[in-house]
């Protein structure tokens, strides 16, 4: 038999044995390497080496209250109102570290780094009101702070034209209101039907989204009662007893207002016998008269200064034609006003046109040079304790 062959391998195996080689020389010096490096080297010699950190040693984010993304969550120290009433709050912080302060919106001035909370307080505020039969009514507090005071807005002016709307007749669509309290900016007032179900309710989540609030009394109009406001209506041709008494059942509904508004009433507000006794009234439980200057004439001027009693009116309604355009021509005439005299008012009714359209024009106010502004700002309330109810100290 004859001797068998040796065998003959391929070109393409040899290749493959070459390869297989190669890189197992490769990672073995590449462990004997790492292995050296791990038991003899310095990290600290490593470089460069960069730290980030979000927030400095030892310091926590700070939560964010109600999920909200662009609010602080600091509160503010104090309410102010109108014009010129902040240099407290400045002289304050005047004596602070500036850099301690921070700032708002990349602004310098120390108005401009005092915080605002978004969320207001829960009504009712201790000491602010009192119970009775007709339900929790506003009263100023033992220390002098009124419920104007105590549940509006907190509001600090910086130089632009301001410009402030209030929306009305919530709380009777659940829709309506929801749009008008989740979607519009906290500094937007608005204002309540004392009639509405779960009123409360509404009021609380309205404070909690930030916007301070109003209660509407339906006052009696020219053609009653062919056009009925509804119960507890206060009538010219009602004695003052009464129409206090439906006042206080009106007021008793809910808590958490910082003022009150009409709702009808061209007839009332012109006779000046039925409404002083309601503005006395109302001053004297530290409140606040809002009226939607509806009326051509009215007995508010004099009846205001007789009663002594913080009376203020807006300057526009801005959807008696509820459309778009006619709202967007409303609001540019809204601006000029502010232009003119510094600052403006306006109002319209919870219709979703009306809220749409505040939507959108709130929006771009800031780029415009405005600033928005609650309503409460308009009044002229003094932060002096009074020495009784509704009267302040000279």
């Amino acid at each position: 038999m004859a001797a068998p062959r040796a065998a003959e391998y391929s070109a393409v195996r040899t290749g493959l044995n070459h390869l297989a080689m190669s890189v197992g020389v490769f990672l073995g010096a590449t462990l004997l390497i790492l292995g050296g490096a791990a038991a003899f080297g310095n990290p600290e010699s490593a470089s460069p080496r960069i730290d980030l950190a979000l927030f400095p040693p030892g310091q926590k984010p700070k939560p964010v209250p109600g999920g909200q993304t662009d609010e602080p969550s600091n509160p503010s120290t104090a309410v102010y109102f109108g014009d010129g009433e902040i240099d407290p709050l400045l002289e304050a912080a005047a004596s602070t570290d500036p850099l301690a302060l921070g700032t708002l919106n990349g602004a310098t001035d120390l108005a401009a780094s005092v915080v605002i909370p978004r969320s207001l307080p829960k009504a009712p505020l201790p000491g602010l009101f009192e119970r009775t039969s007709f339900g929790d009514l506003p009263r100023v507090g033992a220390d002098g702070v009124t419920p104007a005071q105590a549940y509006a807005r907190a509001f600090i002016p910086n130089g632009q034209p301001r410009v402030s709307l209030i929306v009305g007749g919530l709380g009777l669509k659940a829709s309506h209101t929801l749009a008008a309290i989740n979607d519009l900016p906290p500094e937007v007032t608005l204002s309540f039907v004392p009639y509405a179900d779960d009123l409360q309710v509404w009021i609380d989540k309205a404070r909690e989204a930030g916007h301070e609030t109003l209660i509407e009394l339906p006052m009696e109009p020219y053609d009653y009662p062919n056009v009925d406001p509804g119960p507890q209506t206060l009538l010219t041709s009602a004695t003052a007893q009464e129409n206090t008494r439906r006042l206080n059942v009106l007021l008793g509904r809910t808590t958490g207002y910082f003022g009150v508004t009409n709702y009808q009433g061209a007839k009332f507000v012109t006779d000046r016998r039925a409404l002083m006794p309601v503005l006395s009234a109302v001053s004297a439980r530290g409140l606040v008269f809002v009226h939607d200057g509806a009326a051509t004439r009215s007995a508010f001027s004099e009846s205001a200064a007789a009663s002594k009693t913080q009376v203020f009116a807006a300057d526009r309604i801005l959807d008696a034609e509820p459309s778009a355009d006619a709202i967007d021509r409303e609001l540019l005439q809204l601006e000029a006003l502010a232009v003119q005299k510094g600052k403006a008012l306006g109002v319209g009714f919870a219709y979703p046109v009306t809220i749409e359209q505040f939507r959108l024009w709130t929006a771009e106010l800031k780029a415009k040079g405005y600033q928005l502004a609650p309503a409460s700002s308009f009044a002229e309330v003094k932060t002096t304790p009074p020495t009784s109810a509704g009267q302040a100290r000279p």
